[in-house]
């Protein structure tokens, strides 16, 4: 008998511990309640703007989570968007990482479901508390195929997309959970000098020889000239084949933009920026027979007698793929995002690129063929960043194109002086502004050209929500966007002498009356409108960078080359991985450009070794 109760009495004692267990899990004991049932709503701010989130209980649970809307790009977005919902549910557990690379919308998901969670009742902190569990794979799976691409921003995606087109079996590797990589979030220009959409535009007298005057002048003369000229000789091939083979669209309706960097107008805007050029080159791959493996790494190439002849990588899932390949193209990008490959100077500049450029690729070929890098000191800066959170930057290129073109914009110093042409070149008025001692400017917009203005921060990931916050905020923290009724109340919040940016305002608005700049010879066609009215702005101008302008050597077939300045067999570069097409700095539009007429020619190139 007394054997029989000891047995109900550790039967009992386990399952108490059992039921502790559950609870400290976020699960339900017979009778409790966890949440108050129901569906509860929750808007948040995500990148590009609201993220509204719905979110269902029971009494013991969490029973849905859904993504009613929000303005989010897609394929950087998707990660999070398509799988966090069925975590939380299947996990009972608010304990994700953000998504490398999506973690705004990560955030912003985890932040409204934490706000649902509030709004039943329930535990945040214990729902944080519970592990994920993801299923790990053991395997080794080995795979043949002619030519494997690394890396699938805008050179990877026309490398792989030229190979396929030829013939050729492709794999494209892609690290992050999305393909696109720095044109996806790019404001979306391209130079199209010697193209038919040039042509159609109005312009028919430009040449490559224009072309590499204009970019070496803007890159010091530090330019790797080989590369270099065959940028200039095949860009305008390359864009029409982006045009009429992958199907990208440009904006003719804009047409070409007039930049100070270049000699004849020989810009485009691709319809819907840089996600735009992504979602068509997307969706031409997923009409190819082209191999895509995402959250998949490559950490290692692989060398037979000298010759590289493939690369190990492995996913996120742990899987680890063994590529063969008869010819491997490096496309992986830039080195902006890690800061042991970075000189002091730029780390101290806010960076407002992908958390994916890390430099893996010139890493990589560093350690297994000695690759040979060049100009790694050197990173492309524009001066007109704003500090969204402490050393990032998001980019004002877009607003303030229009502003200084249709507006009253000017900029000026922390003094309230006027000392640039606002229509120079941004290595000009990046020199002028890094001769300041704060190293800023403020953009003066007036309230007609602050709303010309605005629209065009979009694309660089500046929502409505963010702008109302920060103008909310007028100066206290930055971003600075300072506001007041009068030139004298933003002089105030900013600490400028009041005397000092009148009289900076008369003397451009005399200007504009006499249609002639004649202090810093900004064009008559860009002198259209005074600062005046009932309301102003001072808006933050810093220098920001992303793009990194050193990188692997190559010769004029795009081989990578070694220290010993010989053609490494098997292996070839294409986009920002290379170093040295540009100089020491790049105009608009010419990166981009770039990437996909290397990326082209390097399919081209791998192509001719298959045996």
């Amino acid at each position: 008998m007394m054997r029989k109760y000891l047995y109900m009495f550790v039967f009992i004692l386990l399952f108490s511990l059992l039921a502790c267990s559950n609870q400290e899990e976020g699960e339900a004991t017979s009778g409790e309640l966890l949440y108050e049932p129901g569906t509860y709503t929750e808007i948040v701010d995500g990148h590009n703007g609201d993220v509204e989130v719905e979110v269902t209980f029971t009494e013991d649970r969490i029973e849905a989570v859904d993504i009613v809307s929000h303005n989010e790009s897609p394929d950087i977005s998707d990660k999070p968007l398509n799988e966090f919902p069925n975590l939380i549910v299947e996990n009972q557990s608010l304990a994700m990482d953000a998504v490398s690379g999506a973690t705004y919308i990560s955030e912003a998901i985890l932040t409204a479901v934490e706000g649902a969670v509030n709004q039943a009742g329930g535990d945040v902190e214990a729902l944080k508390n519970v592990p994920i569990t993801t299923e790990q794979v053991d395997e080794v799976v080995p795979i043949a195929t002619d030519v494997l691409v690394i890396g699938s921003g805008a050179a990877g995606m026309a490398a792989s997309l030229r190979a396929d087109e030829l013939g050729a079996d492709v794999v494209l590797l892609e690290k992050m959970p999305f393909i696109g990589g720095a044109i996806s979030v790019s404001g979306g220009n391209q130079v199209v000098m010697g193209s038919e959409l040039q042509a159609e535009a109005g312009v028919t007298n430009d040449s490559a020889e224009s072309l590499i005057q204009d970019l070496l002048e803007n890159g010091a003369h530090m330019n790797d000239e080989e590369t270099l000229t065959l940028f200039a000789e095949n860009v305008g091939e390359s864009t029409n084949w982006l045009n009429q083979y992958v199907g990208i669209k440009y904006d003719m309706e804009d047409g070409l933009h007039v930049l100070a960097e270049y000699e004849h107008d020989r810009e485009l805007a691709y319809v819907n920026g840089g996600s735009g050029f992504t979602e068509t080159a997307e969706q031409a791959m997923e009409n190819s027979d082209i191999e895509l493996y995402t959250s998949t790494t490559a950490n290692e190439l692989v060398v037979e007698s000298g010759r590289v002849v493939g690369a190990i990588a492995q996913e996120d899932s742990g899987r680890t793929y063994e590529i063969t390949a008869e010819s491997v193209i490096l496309a992986t990008g830039g080195y902006g995002n890690n800061d042991a490959l970075l000189t002091d100077e730029l780390k101290n500049i806010l960076y407002y690129g992908i958390e994916s450029a890390t430099g893996d690729g010139i890493l990589m070929a560093q350690e297994a063929v000695a690759a040979d890098t060049q100009l790694m000191k050197y990173g492309k800066q524009y001066p007109n960043g704003v500090e969204v959170s402490e050393g990032i930057a998001k980019s004002t290129i877009g607003g303030n194109i229009t502003a200084f073109n249709e507006g009253s914009a000017i900029l000026i110093n922390d003094a309230g002086e006027r000392v640039v042409n606002e229509k120079a070149s941004n290595r000009d008025i990046l020199k002028v502004q890094l001769a300041e001692e704060s190293q800023m400017f403020y953009l003066l917009l007036d309230e007609e050209t602050f709303e010309m203005w605005t629209p065009g921060l979009a694309h660089a990931g500046i929502s409505e929500s963010d702008i109302d916050g920060w103008l909310e905020n007028n100066g206290s923290e930055t971003p600075y966007f300072i506001h007041g009724d009068s030139l004298e109340d933003v002089a105030e919040i900013a600490d400028i002498n009041v005397d000092v940016l009148s009289a900076t305002v008369e003397q451009y608005n005399h200007a504009v009356q006499a249609g002639y700049d004649e202090t810093f010879n900004r064009p008559d066609a860009f002198m259209n409108k005074e600062v005046e009215g009932n309301h102003f702005y001072l808006i933050e101008q810093k220098p920001r960078f992303a793009t990194t302008m050193g990188g692997l050597v190559l010769n004029g077939d795009l081989q990578v080359m070694n220290t010993d300045q010989d053609p490494i067999e098997g292996l070839y570069a294409a986009g920002e991985i290379e170093g040295g097409v540009m100089g020491d700095d790049s105009p608009s539009g010419a990166n981009n450009a770039w990437a996909l007429t290397s990326g082209k020619i390097a399919a081209e190139k791998a192509f001719e070794t298959i045996e």
